[in-house]
């Protein structure tokens, strides 16, 4: 049997991608399916308005207060929620250091980090960097730094940053996406065929993988979980 391949749609300032990766990637390790899968990660922003010289200078809770027009008080409340999802997925949450940015450069970095087979560790070293380190996924240097520790060069990582080949294929993921009517992320595709919308339970991600490699060529109905939509909504 060929390998699954896996695609999905996922922004690295998305909470629920971060969560669905971990679930998605619990259900390939109960099922024995991890060298089985082939997983690309699909370019898509949540807010793509952001300024792209200077991040926001807000952490997460400022601004979905701010864009949400509620008290910073509730956007905490809000936050915490999903801050107790992801400890229940192993995951370490600090929106109060996040520090909201334009994530299209990331984006452009790991578009090449796809060619080296890199790109699923750079999504996850993305995703810690943001969710619970803190740093700044647009600034140059904090990108240089992530793209080393993947294993790309300081030449590769400014080769991303700076040649159009790579700004070019992030639009076209978004495109597709587009193309696709997908309007929220984490989005999953198995098989080129089987759709997944949201941050699934590992039960839920289970019956697919069995569901698919019994009947690969049956249809899946998909059905709605934790997501962030486009124009930055999340909570």
């Amino acid at each position: 049997m060929s390998k699954l391949k896996i695609n999905i749609w996922s922004d690295v300032q998305c909470p629920f991608c971060y969560i669905g990766k971990r679930h998605l990637e619990a259900a390939l390790s109960q099922n024995h399916l991890t060298d089985k899968v082939e997983i690309e990660y699909k370019s898509f922003q949540l807010n793509p308005d952001i300024p792209m010289h200077m991040p926001v200078k807000q952490n997460a809770y400022e601004y979905l207060s701010q864009i949400k027009g509620m008290s910073y008080e509730h956007s905490v409340t809000l936050h915490q929620r999903v801050t107790q999802m992801a400890q229940h997925a192993g995951l370490d949450y600090h929106f109060e250091k996040t520090i909201i940015a334009n994530s299209f450069n990331a984006h452009r970095v790991l578009q090449f980090a796809k060619t080296k087979d890199l790109g699923n560790l750079l999504e996850e070293i993305l995703f810690k960097s943001y969710f619970t380190d803190g740093k700044n996924i647009n600034d140059p240097e904090t990108l240089m730094e992530m793209g080393i520790e993947a294993g790309l060069t300081m030449e590769e990582v400014n080769e991303a940053l700076h040649k159009e080949e790579y700004a070019y294929k992030v639009n076209q993921d978004i495109y597709e996406a587009r193309q696709m009517g997908i309007s929220g992320v984490p989005f999953f595709v198995f098989d080129e065929a089987y759709a997944v919308s949201g941050a699934q339970p590992v039960e839920y991600f289970t019956e697919v993988l069995q569901k698919i490699i019994s009947e690969r060529n049956e249809p899946l109905t998909s059905q709605i979980a934790d997501a962030c939509k486009a124009e930055g909504e999340c909570l």
